[in-house]
């Protein structure tokens, strides 16, 4: 089984799986292997040739025993079961800019974790999804509860309390200024 561990970036992806087990970063693997089109000079960012990935990843998972864990943004197109881990908005903004973002890349970033793009693609795509809000947890917290849905799908079990939609910015929204980044693009 394939195994992504997704969302938004600056949501605590690569922080958390640093204390993780055996995780493939994919993104590394884009740029080590040229799984790339070229570079979108907009986002300054490589474009991923998702078909050369998931063929890639397929290839990868074959050769192993045991569940392949993938980490990165677009992991919920390459596997069969998703960890999508969401973070407040306002704390991603303040993230993003403390990594220097341009201000058009972060509204980007917070648009998308507001109205749940990573999340509903892995509901698309994957056989199942698990939904963790990171908002005012340690590292290690999140890899605690990122290895204790691992440990359950290894052996089998769905682990209750993740399950997709448990996280709502825009019901948030309705009761405070926590978007305030989004309502800033909006205007």
């Amino acid at each position: 089984m394939i195994i992504g561990i997704t969302g938004t970036p600056g949501t605590g992806k690569t922080s958390a799986c640093a204390l993780i087990k055996d995780v493939l970063d994919l993104n590394e693997l884009v740029k080590k292997e040229g799984l790339h089109l070229g570079v979108d000079r907009t986002r300054g960012s490589l474009i991923a040739d998702m078909d050369s990935v998931y063929d890639r990843i397929q290839e990868i998972a074959q050769g192993r025993k045991g569940d392949l864990v993938v980490e990165g943004h677009l992991s919920h197109h390459v596997c069969d079961v998703a960890i999508v881990l969401r973070l407040l908005p306002d704390e991603l903004e303040r993230r993003l800019q403390e990594r220097g973002y341009r201000e058009a890349k972060i509204l980007e970033n917070v648009e998308a974790e507001v109205v749940d793009v990573i999340l509903v693609e892995a509901v698309e795509w994957c056989d199942w999804v698990y939904e963790i809000d990171t908002t005012g947890k340690t590292v290690e917290e999140v890899a605690d509860t990122i290895n204790e849905i691992l440990g359950a799908i290894g052996r089998g079990i769905t682990v209750r309390g993740y399950e997709p939609g448990s996280v709502d910015w825009l019901g948030l929204a309705e009761t405070s200024s926590d978007i305030a980044p989004l309502q800033r693009g909006l205007q």
